[in-house]
């Protein structure tokens, strides 16, 4: 159990060297480039990703409802109308987030009619809420949509319609709104008849002169839908899913304020295997924090899932976030979780969501409130950074030689090496075939240097590959894939830029790159229409790539296809042998075959690097780091594309016996911890003792990492996870790196559990000036009384 101080005990202060960081270097900075200090402040602490139930809303205070709103000003969450399943409400609720408490919010004036399925968002100082569906519900009467729009003032309590001239938007409920550039945008919703996909704007700077626009969207508009969410992030708006009728789906749509273009964003880059979008839905909830969405909850085919999905806008990749359970807390994770309901409403709080109500199941209506702690880490920059090794070719030592035309591409051994059995087999015929050479000139020449292979590889000459196999293009984008895990996709559908893929596929086959296969399939497949099929099919044939072929096949003889296909030209010039097959099995279709094996999604660029790091790329180091004068084998092309230090010394300062010595500003960090700085730079693992964590905290800026994401790490690592267990070993680190906060810290939790700590083997081991620092902390805390109490028992 981590061990937890009051609220208010004194920061670690962290003594760290001052550095430049080169001006290429984008961070997230918490202290500037001529910071002397960084301080740890302590307890108490929420652990990330962690679900906490908060009291409910009594039923005194408000209804259990659902189908309201929430939104959420300074500390508090303020919720709005919904209903509870008898009746439509209009009253307004206030939770502190604080003092966990409930209470009804003040108001005056005349407040919005009861209604439910309505908007509400805030900006400055008041909460907008527009339409809605209000009527008696009870009774079934005076049910109807409404477009009004009211205004309520956090500061005075008071309500206030706005009348506001010319076209308004038609009446609506179950839509979307934002604020974005000092204005409300609405989008879609139901108005009684039809679902809509319209969207309107109004500026909330100016009452008096405030009017409705409409707006004229473009590009893939999502279809008509309701009950969905929105949500803004990186300046762009985003909806995700809803009930669309028969078009429902679980695409997300990015909203483009400045252009008013619409961007359905594609899942063909996620492998199968990896985490898909969530399954579609409707009375969801969707919030934006730092550079992610999150969704939660919904009715989805006739279900009420609980997972919390999670969107990264900036690598498009979903995952499901798995809860954490903080061990100190005494009720089980199950019941910290909110079930599965619908027609909730969620808000954002600083670094926290907060859920309020719902439908769960049994059409039961929730009076409860969640809290899900976020984790704000800044991105895993490792995609990126070999990426931009790839882009810029620095430090290239190898030059492939391909095709009949022997065009030329460059790259790093070590990448590829890491990424391709059957290149890395190449690249070791190729540099055995170029020692020979070197020993056979040596003969000749008697007296050349038999040693030259042995010399840092900046002085040599580029291994020369000849893949005959390869042409240049398609083995290009094979690279970007070794480097990025990914390969940027051409224009969807485009006739050539599906057969370049095809070749791209032709050659993962023959490179044994599992994981590059499913790309290109699922490219292909999602970008075969009616206009291209015939020419992706005859590629198919002729590349011998029946999985691909057979797509094509079904794809055409398929009912609302077929007749479109043959009527085209070409299929007058399709080979004799592909009209047979397709007329053969519009006639008679083969039986469906259904395979029970796993796919074979290959290895990531994360597990090619680890195994690299472990041993695998032993034979192709070409740089030795000294840590205390111990040697330990690296490669300076990864180290380069990963720290602006070694990029910037590889580059100029090339040391002659290939040798670098490793430290931390002044200080040499101890084995273990650099292994962890290791495992960082290699693959961006981020998992290491928390000891580790104090000798790594300033590495990001000494090093020139890409971002501190390694030290908000290592910064949450020390705040959460000194424990009895390890705080001997954190002493020891604390002292050595003059962290004299931490170290403080660390006494203070040895006096207070000195029984538990006395047995830990450890302690024999401490330098004496560290035994003799813990008697000294153990005297102070002694009283005077226990003192008397000791002496009395001698």
């Amino acid at each position: 159990m981590a061990a937890h101080p009051e609220p208010g005990s004194a920061g670690a202060t962290m003594s760290c060297k001052s550095t430049k960081v080169a001006p290429s270097v984008d961070f997230d900075h918490s202290c500037s480039d001529s910071v002397e200090y960084l301080t740890l402040n302590f307890g108490p602490f929420e652990t990330v990703h962690r679900w906490r139930r908060l009291p409910p809303c009594d039923e005194f205070v408000g209804a259990r409802r659902s189908k309201h709103t929430v939104v959420a000003y300074r500390d508090a969450i303020y919720v709005f109308g919904g209903d509870n399943g008898k009746n439509m409400l209009n009253d307004l609720l206030r939770f502190d987030v604080k003092d966990c408490s409930w209470c009804r919010a003040f108001t005056t004036g005349t407040p919005p009619a009861p209604r439910y399925h309505h908007s509400a968002v805030v900006y400055g100082s008041s909460m907008f809420v527009f339409g809605g569906y209000t009527g008696d519900i009870y009774s079934n009467s005076n049910l109807k949509n409404k477009n009004d729009l009211f205004e309520y003032k956090f500061a005075t309590g008071q309500w206030t319609e706005w009348k506001v001239d010319g076209s308004l938007p038609v009446a609506r409920s179950a839509h979307g709104a934002t604020v974005y550039s000092d204005k409300l945008w609405i989008f879609a919703g139901y108005d009684g008849n039809a679902r809509l996909n319209d969207m309107w704007t109004i500026s909330l700077q100016d009452r008096e002169h405030a009017c409705w626009e409409e707006i004229d969207q473009s590009g893939e508009i999502p279809p008509s839908c309701c009950n969905f969410p929105v949500a803004v992030c990186r300046d762009k708006m985003f909806v995700f899913s809803g009930q669309s009728g028969a078009k429902i789906t679980n695409n997300l749509f990015q909203f483009e304020f400045n252009g008013h273009m619409w961007t359905r964003i594609p899942t063909e880059h996620l492998l199968r295997g990896s985490p898909p979008p969530p399954q579609r839905r409707y009375g969801h909830t969707m919030v934006a924090f730092d550079r992610h969405l999150y969704v939660f909850g919904g009715a989805a085919d006739n279900t009420l899932p609980n997972e919390l999905h999670c969107y990264d806008v900036d690598s498009q990749t979903w995952e499901v976030i798995q809860p954490s359970l903080d061990i100190g807390f005494s009720m089980s994770l199950h019941s910290q979780m909110p079930s599965g309901r619908l027609f909730h409403a969620a808000a954002v709080i600083q670094d926290a969501m907060y859920i309020f109500g719902g439908t769960v199941d049994n059409n039961v209506r929730s009076g409860e409130m969640y809290r899900f702690q976020f984790s704000c880490y800044p991105k895993c920059t490792l995609h990126e950074d070999y990426g931009k090794l790839w882009e810029n070719r620095q430090f290239c030592d190898v030059e492939f030689i391909l095709g009949e035309r022997e065009e030329r591409v460059l790259g790093h051994i070590a990448i590829v090496t890491a990424r391709c059995q059957w290149l890395r087999k190449k690249i070791l015929q190729a540099r055995d075939r170029q020692r020979q050479v070197k020993i056979d000139e040596g003969a000749a020449g008697g007296h050349r240097d038999m040693f030259a292979g042995n010399k840092p590889s900046g002085t040599q000459p580029l291994l020369e590959v000849s893949i005959r196999e390869a042409e240049a293009q398609p083995f290009e984008v094979l690279m970007q894939f070794l480097y990025t895990d990914k390969i940027q996709y051409p224009r969807r559908g485009h006739v050539q830029d599906v057969l370049l893929i095809m070749d791209v596929y032709k050659l993962a086959l023959s490179f044994k790159l599992s994981r590059l296969e499913q790309l290109c399939v699922q490219y292909i497949e999602a970008s075969v229409d009616l206009q291209n099929v015939l020419s992706v099919c005859e590629n198919a044939n002729k590349l011998q790539l029946d999985q691909l072929k057979e797509h094509c096949l079904n794809f055409v003889v398929k009912e609302s296809h077929f007749n479109q296909v043959i009527m085209t030209k070409e299929f007058e010039h399709l080979s004799t042998p592909l009209i047979v097959e397709i007329v053969r099995r519009k006639q008679q279709p083969p039986p469906r075959v259904y395979s029970d094996q796993p796919v074979d999604i290959g290895t990531s660029l994360v597990q090619d690097m680890k195994a690299y790091l472990e041993g695998g790329g032993l034979e192709f180091c070409d740089i030795i780091l000294l840590l205390d004068g111990h040697p330990r084998p690296a490669h300076k092309a990864i180290l380069a594309a990963r720290s602006s230090y070694f990029e910037a010394m590889f580059r100029s300062f090339m040391p002659e016996d290939g040798q670098v010595n490793i430290s931390i500003g002044e200080m040499v960090p101890s084995k273990q911890a650099f292994e962890s700085m290791l495992r960082y730079i290699y693959y961006g693992d981020v998992n290491m003792p928390p000891e580790d964590s104090l000798y790594l905290f300033a590495a990001p800026y000494y090093y020139g990492f890409s971002n501190n994401r390694l030290q908000a790490y290592c910064k949450q690592n020390l705040e959460m996870n000194v424990t009895v267990e390890n705080v001997l070993q954190i002493l020891e680190a604390a002292d050595k790196t003059q962290a004299l906060d931490m170290k403080k810290h660390c006494l203070h939790i040895i006096v207070h559990q000195f029984i538990k700590v006395s047995k830990l083997p450890n302690l024999r081991s401490l330098s004496q000036l560290l035994l003799l620092d813990i008697i000294e902390s153990l005297a102070t805390h002694i009283s005077d009384k226990q003192c008397a109490e000791m002496g009395s028992d001698i």
